[in-house]
């Protein structure tokens, strides 16, 4: 394997797909290459984090089913299933 040249479908310019990286990519079972250079992933990679964490979401209240203290959820809790708020539910899935 050599290092390959590849022109960057975002932003245009070429970037080098070194010799480890192209290792890497089949030891990850990876077939295509990276079709953007590592800055425009880097960057679409920071807006999807940032847009899954700063959407608004609606929160509800409700009362946590083991010590009982108010206990805030992105979902409509129902009365048939428990749940939990943040420090119980952490010990609960340990």
């Amino acid at each position: 394997m050599t290092d390959k040249t590849i022109t960057c479908t975002q932003c245009g310019r070429d970037f080098i797909f070194t010799e480890n990286e192209q290792k890497f990519y089949q030891e990850k079972g990876l077939t295509n290459e990276p079709k953007r250079c590592p800055e425009c992933r880097a960057e679409a990679k920071r807006q999807r984090s940032s847009s899954r964490f700063n959407r608004d979401r609606q929160m509800y209240t409700a009362t946590c089913a083991l010590c009982g203290r108010e206990a805030k959820v992105p979902f409509v809790p129902s009365a048939d299933k428990p749940v939990y708020c943040k420090d119980c539910y952490l010990q609960k899935k340990q």
